[in-house]
């Protein structure tokens, strides 16, 4: 599972239907409407939150509105009806890391997709989410 802090313009067609369905699956953990995935360390950010389902579906309609403006059809009435205006600070070094991370995965998999976005002088950030100084989340896997 990925939750990206990037905004979704950046993945392509597979990784945004794939952020899609993370998205969902971590609404329906967050709402304890399933028992796997709970301790994953891509919650933690949600769950860290006054409403952690409110802070998801606020992700996922960020998601939603990516997807329309692509043409594709993803089902806006399975976001749940809750709302924050909060924003999740996620520190600088997190954004460096997913970048990196993302690039790499669209260098394999989408390499036209990777040369337009390897134009770009700073990743875009999904609208949930402002940046703060400071290093990658302890939580996450991989080299820092």
């Amino acid at each position: 599972m990925r939750l990206w802090v990037l905004h979704p313009r950046h993945l392509d067609a597979k990784g945004l239907v794939a952020l899609w369905r993370e998205g969902l699956l971590a609404q329906a953990v967050l709402k304890g409407e399933t028992r796997g995935y709970r301790n994953h360390p891509q919650l933690l950010r949600f769950r860290e939150q006054s409403e952690p389902v409110a802070f998801i579906a606020e992700y996922l309609r960020a998601v939603h509105a990516e997807s329309i403006e692509r043409g594709y059809r993803f089902d806006a009435a399975r976001i749940a009806s809750d709302s924050t205006s909060g924003r999740i600070t996620v520190p600088q070094g997190q954004v460096d890391f997913e970048w990196r991370h993302l690039l790499e995965k669209l260098e394999a998999r989408a390499p036209q997709w990777h040369a337009r976005q390897e134009q770009e002088r700073a990743p875009g950030i999904h609208p949930l989410f402002s940046v703060t100084p400071g290093s990658i989340a302890s939580w996450e896997r991989g080299p820092a």
